[in-house]
Order: C-alpha cells, then sequence, then structure tokens
C-alpha cells in the first residue's frame, strides 16, 4: 500500500451488538493505523469510536420475517445508500458486522466493485442452512468467527475464516465492584435482585417486556422485598421504555450506560435470547431465556433452524444448563417458577453457576476486538 495513501474502512453494522463490536474494532484499528477513516452504518457507539455515521441503523435492528417486511422499505432505502457509499468512497476494505442478510446482498456488491470484505460474526450456519457456507464464500474474502467451533464449516468448503474470539469477553467488565453497585443503584444487599433484559430491539421489548413486567408483579407477591433492575439498551429510547414501565406496578430501577454494574447485582435473570445471555454467562449469573418471535416467523423457524437451543450458553456448552421458555412457553407463570427456583433452590443454583463457569472458560482469554484489528490491518496491507 502507498504510504502516502489514507486508509478508508466501510463499516455496514445493524444492530446494536454490531454497533459496539464495530466501535471496539475500529478503537484497535486506530492504534495500528492513526490516521485511517471509518465511513458506515450504524449507532451511537461507532460514532462516539471515530466513524463517520452516514446511516444510523436504529430503526433497521428488526429480527424475524415479518418484522423485517414491516420495515422493508427503510431497509432497501439502507442498502441502496451503502452501495452508493461504496461507489463514492472508493474504500479500501467493507467491514460487515453481523446484520446477515443485508450485508451478505452489500459483500456481493463489493466483490463486484473489487473491494475487499472482511465479515466479522458468522452467521450460524451451525443452526440455519448449513450449505449458506458456499454463498458466504463467494461474496467475501475472509469471514471472521467468533467462537472457536465454527471454523470447521468453513475449512471444509474452503472459505477463508479466522477465529478472533468472542468480544464480548473483552468488554464484559463491571465498572465497580458488586457491593459498590449495590450502593450506586441503592440497591438492599439482603434482599434478592432480579434482572430484567427484555432485548435491545423496539420489537423485542414490544413482545418480551409486558410479560417479563407481570411476571415481576407475581414475583413481588411471592418473594419479600424484591427488588427489580433493568439495564436499558442504547438502542431503545426513554419514551419507548417508559410506555410500559408506567403502567406496570412493578417497582423496576432502570440503569443506563452501564449493562455490566447492573447485571452483577442481580442473583437471577429474565433474559431474551442473543448476545445478552452470553454476557450474563461471562458474568456468572443465573437465568432463564425467554423469546416469542411473531408467529409466521416461528412457523418457518421450526422447520428452518437445525439446533436444539436458542440460548448461546447452552449452544457452546452443547447441552441445555439454561431453561429456556420459547413462544408459547413463555407465560408468567413459568417465568416466576425458574426464577422462582433460581432464587430458592441452592442445588440447582449452584449447578448452573458450575455449567456457567465452563462456558466462560471454552470462551477464551479474550482479545477478539484486537484481533480483528489485526485480521483487517493484514488485509489493508496485502
Amino acid at each position: 500500500m502507498n504510504k502516502n495513501h489514507t486508509s478508508k474502512i466501510i463499516f455496514s453494522a445493524g444492530e446494536s451488538s454490531g454497533d459496539q463490536h464495530a466501535a471496539n474494532m475500529f478503537k484497535e484499528l486506530q492504534k495500528l493505523m492513526p490516521g485511517i477513516e471509518g465511513v458506515g452504518m450504524g449507532g451511537a457507539k461507532m460514532r462516539q469510536a471515530g466513524i463517520n455515521i452516514r446511516f444510523d441503523s436504529s430503526g433497521i435492528a428488526v429480527i424475524g420475517l415479518v418484522e423485517v417486511l414491516k420495515h422493508y422499505a427503510e431497509i432497501r432505502a439502507a442498502l441502496k445508500l451503502m452501495k452508493k457509499l461504496l461507489l463514492s468512497e472508493k474504500p479500501d476494505l467493507l467491514v460487515c458486522v453481523d446484520y446477515k442478510e443485508f450485508n451478505l446482498k452489500l459483500a456481493y456488491f463489493a466483490k463486484q466493485q473489487g473491494i475487499k470484505v472482511l465479515f466479522y460474526v458468522s452467521p450460524q450456519v451451525w443452526a440455519w442452512r448449513p450449505g449458506r457456507v458456499i454463498t458466504y464464500g463467494k461474496a467475501i474474502d475472509m469471514m471472521a468467527v467468533i467462537f472457536p467451533f465454527e471454523t470447521a464449516y468453513y475449512e471444509a468448503e474452503n472459505v477463508p475464516v479466522t477465529y478472533v474470539g468472542h468480544p464480548s469477553v473483552d468488554k464484559v467488565h463491571p465498572l465497580r465492584s458488586k457491593m459498590e453497585d449495590l450502593s450506586e443503584f441503592s440497591l438492599q444487599a439482603e434482599y434478592p435482585v432480579v434482572g430484567i433484559l427484555p432485548g435491545s430491539r423496539v420489537n423485542e421489548i414490544k413482545r418480551m417486556l409486558p410479560i417479563m413486567l407481570a411476571s415481576a408483579e407475581e414475583l413481588m407477591k411471592i418473594h419479600k422485598n424484591i427488588q427489580f433492575v433493568l439495564p436499558q439498551a442504547d438502542s431503545i429510547t426513554d419514551e419507548l421504555l417508559q410506555s410500559y414501565l408506567q403502567a406496570s406496578t412493578a417497582s423496576i430501577t432502570v440503569i443506563k450506560n452501564q449493562p455490566y454494574d447492573a447485571i452483577q447485582c442481580c442473583d437471577a435473570i429474565m433474559t431474551t435470547s442473543g448476545t445478552a445471555s452470553l454476557e450474563i454467562a461471562l458474568l456468572q449469573i443465573p437465568m432463564v431465556i425467554a423469546y416469542r418471535l411473531s408467529a409466521i416467523t416461528y412457523f418457518f423457524a421450526k422447520y428452518l433452524v437445525n439446533t436444539k437451543f436458542i440460548g448461546l450458553p447452552n449452544i457452546i456448552a452443547g447441552k441445555g444448563i439454561v431453561k429456556e421458555l420459547i413462544q408459547h412457553d413463555v407465560t408468567v407463570k413459568k417465568l416466576v417458577g425458574e426464577i422462582s427456583r433460581i432464587l430458592q433452590d441452592n442445588y440447582y443454583r449452584e449447578e448452573m453457576l458450575e455449567q456457567l463457569a465452563i462456558v466462560k472458560e471454552k470462551l477464551g482469554v479474550g482479545g477478539g476486538s484486537k484481533n480483528m484489528a489485526d485480521l483487517a490491518f493484514q488485509m489493508l496491507e496485502s
């Protein structure tokens, strides 16, 4: 590469977790290439890291067939804008972070323009149609996977792949001690604390928060002086959250910008699947995973998904170490029953904690963001 050339990367991240991953990677890359320029689609974390955000992706962070169809016009507009950006900015590298189908289309377009493509966070090919490995292989120059078992799927099809480690291992660290956090959030150490993590997408909040709040109301009748905390995702507005909280009789402590401090205060947590469940596992907190999709999305998912579990802790463990409540099983009775069991059954709680410790060990020592930066640097220099 010409030493006088200022390298430019276009990032494409469509969800809250991808926004965070891209931001952390870019910060590490700036240490290697201080003058590097970052442009693209993402959210607040990427903007704070110094990436020039041309499209705010918070409005298109949806999952499920029905939800995608509802936001199709906006998603299509975002894709059109990103393609134009590739043509006008002429980047040295496109980094696609998660957001699978959107980024697959963008990656194909970039390859046609002769732009190198680095895909960060593999689609879950072990759960959804393993044959997709070949499809992605045609659109990318390198797949960066975050779980060690994923490399075999790509190597089997001769698709370039690098295991970089899970970025959450580096970032999941509270700012203070648990006792300091209990004091900071006005929580009483002698009484149980239950976390409510309804997701980082608007449709997840609408689908999951009401039943979690209803469960909290029932738990208040069973457990004296029980306390609740809700770490508010950056992608969720105060207005949306408060519209549900104000309609509930449960007293909920909402905590902003300190998710890991909030989580470490908990004795048990109700959470959706995804990155949140993995972060809870890394902080070694017992949990129940609950998730609902639209009826149509769930119908198709039953036939397409080829995995026994949806929760990352269970997938990594290879067995059901954490209770999963999916679709019609997501009821107040079952959520309350599982949280109560975690709080009251010491043997059950300790057994879950032992298994979560194994999951944490399997994820390794970290370095995911730095490894990603090193990989991008190599691709820029080659």
